[in-house]
């Protein structure tokens, strides 16, 4: 049985945001990371947040996506932010090394001026 997940995208001003909702995990990041990659498409200068406000768990299949969305974004000149972690989301990233090397922010309105 798949886990619930849901995904919202919206852009402001040439940024997709994509906010994420519930869990992520071995049932559901293959889907839900295909569903991204089909929306952002070529990454060739693409600025991206991921406000993971309502992220209450990830898995390590998750945070490898996360960590290649980011290399792709880097690799095609593009800027990428998280924002809006949950304490326990936010200590998973930590532990793992990602906050150092994609910016991690409290807000999304300072994940947007980190990418302008």
């Amino acid at each position: 049985m798949e886990t619930l997940i849901e995904v919202n995208k919206k852009e402001e001003n040439g940024i997709f945001i994509f906010e994420f909702n519930w869990e992520l995990d071995e049932t559901n990041a293959d889907k839900t990371f295909k569903t991204i990659y089909d929306q952002v498409g070529d990454f060739d200068g693409k600025n991206i947040i991921f406000n993971l406000s309502g992220l209450k768990y990830l898995n390590s299949k998750s945070i490898g996506y996360i960590a290649d969305v980011f290399s792709n974004i880097e690799d095609a000149d593009g800027k990428m932010v998280i924002s809006n972690c949950s304490d326990g989301v936010k200590d998973i990233l930590e532990l793992v090394g990602i906050t150092t090397i994609i910016t991690t922010v409290d807000t999304e309105a300072e994940a947007l001026a980190a990418i302008k």
